[in-house]
């Protein structure tokens, strides 16, 4: 069990899920990996959903906002970067070549979150913790376990994030000519930038992408189909990370699966 007590500076400390039916997400989740949920009621009447390992809160199934409704938005995971201070990140976001979208806004004490792109697009979330520091969870079965942004200005993101949160960079070549690059704090890789896959049209768009970590991809595979998810990258031996799969929920949600 690897657990979290707290997140410095430039790690990715939470997703969550913004989706267009929260029961029927719940469903499919839990059959996927295991979460069990506690509701909470939102503002408006509705209700969102947090998702748990155990006694360990993991994510969060949150209702698309009216005007996401409206517009028929794709259902999205949102990652967040940890933040000492979320006014001052805004601040600095248009000196490092980004673009607010959201916020700084307080989520009552639980903390401050701020949603921004950087060059080239990409909506990023970044967290001030107050009572709420992030997954308790990460690198295991039913956790978090990595995300990487997919852009077509890979530098220019890397860049940003280098100014942002003074990350440091390790780049690995690409069989393509290109590179990937990894996002490092005190020297361990916490997230990953390369640029969108040519071939990547109809199953994976810009954006960032979250990694979920299982004892099987097969079965986790199995278990999302049943439910009525679908697979829109088969499972495959990556070089480093392992066994992945990239799979759709039934509302449109994209993931990825990681064997751990």
């Amino acid at each position: 069990m690897n657990m979290r007590t707290g997140f410095t500076e430039g790690e990715i400390c939470w997703t969550d899920l913004q989706t267009s039916d929260v029961p029927a997400a719940k469903e499919f989740y839990a059959a996927v990996f295991g979460w069990r949920f506690e509701d909470l009621p939102t503002p408006d009447g509705r209700s969102y959903a947090r998702a748990f390992l155990g006694e360990d809160l993991v994510s969060v199934i949150a209702p698309q906002n009216p005007h996401q409704l409206a517009a028929g938005a794709t259902p999205q995971w949102n990652v967040y970067f940890a933040s000492p201070d979320a006014g001052e990140l805004a601040a600095g976001l248009v000196h490092a070549g980004g673009t607010l979208e959201f916020g700084p806004e307080a989520v009552g004490g639980t903390g401050v979150m701020v949603f921004f792109s950087p060059p080239g697009g990409g909506t990023t979330g970044a967290w001030q913790a107050g009572t709420h520091l992030g997954t308790a969870r990460g690198g295991e079965p039913g956790a978090l376990t990595w995300a990487e942004l997919l852009t077509p200005e890979p530098q220019s993101a890397v860049g940003f994030f280098q100014q942002l949160f003074g990350h440091d960079v390790t780049e690995y070549p690409q069989d393509d000519g290109g590179k990937y690059s990894t996002l490092m704090v005190n020297g361990t890789e916490v997230a990953g930038i390369a640029a969108v896959p040519a071939d990547a049209e109809g199953t994976l768009r810009p954006g960032w992408q979250v990694y979920f970590g299982v004892s099987s991809v097969a079965e986790a595979v199995a278990a999302a189909e049943a439910a009525g998810g679908t697979v829109l990258i088969a499972p495959d031996e990556a070089d480093e990370a392992g066994t992945i799969a990239t799979l759709e929920d039934p509302q449109g949600g994209v993931f990825s699966v990681l064997e751990v």
